[in-house]
């Protein structure tokens, strides 16, 4: 087997492994082109699907390898884009997660692997899909913490967090919080909390994806007046399309992961997922 990155300095696999040289452009009509240096019988292709370009640049390279004899190839996706498009709520709007799925599923993989996706529709839309958890990110965050609390921001993020809790043989409540939408704009109105003692211990958020950041400020306001110690995020998904400043004034630290991007700050650490999964 060997392995083929798309993505410019993210190799989630051991170098072990012999990997595939590749070289793309974009022709002046904004066409993107990929050229294979290599093939081999069975491959593994990593890619950041961070845009359109590279959503096209996994499709070719899948036509490339076909046709240069390889029969059997796997993908590893670790954020799936779309995944949170996965309902209509409006009349006029696309079903975004089954169009990317269609397109994943055309290219025909032995193996479709996503990180910690947002959404269980995902995994039903796409072909021979297998999910790795957040499991190994929180275990090495928390390797070297003891009597903290972990901390499910929302509903949509609760079922997720009792089956980590179990994986990390957890014995402490969990903190559960609430949030309330206004309908109109989309905004938090509010956020509950379920206990109004914290008594001084490290709180972890976990969750998968930290976009905005809006939720995380609101739940470490309300954790931090429940005399919360120190207050970190630990997300599968690392985008912080606002910066960090702001998240920076309520959290003490995010740890993440390499799925997005590289960059780090005095504020964000990022754990490379070849250090997290093993294929």
């Amino acid at each position: 087997m060997k392995t083929l990155n798309l993505s410019t300095g993210f190799n989630p696999f051991p170098s072990s492994i012999e990997e595939i040289d590749s070289k793309s452009f974009l022709f002046s009509g904004g066409e993107v082109h990929i050229k294979l240096q290599d093939s081999a019988d069975e491959v593994l292709i990593s890619t950041r699907l961070n845009d359109s370009n590279e959503v096209m640049k996994l499709l070719l390279a899948v036509d490339a390898l076909r046709r240069s004899g390889c029969k059997t190839i796997s993908v590893l996706i670790p954020y799936l884009p779309y995944a949170r498009q996965d309902r209509v709520m409006v009349s006029g709007e696309p079903l975004s997660v089954k169009v990317i799925g269609n397109l994943i599923n055309s290219c025909g993989f032995e193996k479709v692997y996503v990180f910690d996706v947002h959404s269980e529709v995902s995994l039903a839309l796409l072909d021979n899909c297998e999910l790795i958890s957040n499991y190994t990110l929180a275990k090495e965050v928390l390797k070297d913490h003891a009597d903290y609390l972990l901390v499910s921001p929302d509903a949509g993020a609760l079922k997720k967090i009792y089956k980590l809790a179990e994986a990390l043989n957890y014995t402490s409540d969990i903190v559960l919080c609430n949030k309330v939408r206004d309908v109109s704009n989309g905004r938090i109105k509010q956020i509950t909390v379920d206990q109004e003692d914290l008594q001084g211990k490290d709180c972890f958020i976990i969750d998968d994806i930290c976009d905005g950041g809006a939720t995380f400020i609101g739940v470490a306001k309300e954790l931090k007046q429940r005399n919360a110690g120190k207050v970190s995020l630990i997300v599968s998904h690392g985008i912080m399309s606002r910066g960090d400043s702001e998240l920076g004034e309520w959290i003490d630290h995010i740890y993440t992961t390499d799925s997005i991007k590289d960059t780090e700050t005095a504020l964000v650490s990022r754990i490379q997922l070849a250090n997290l999964i093993a294929l």
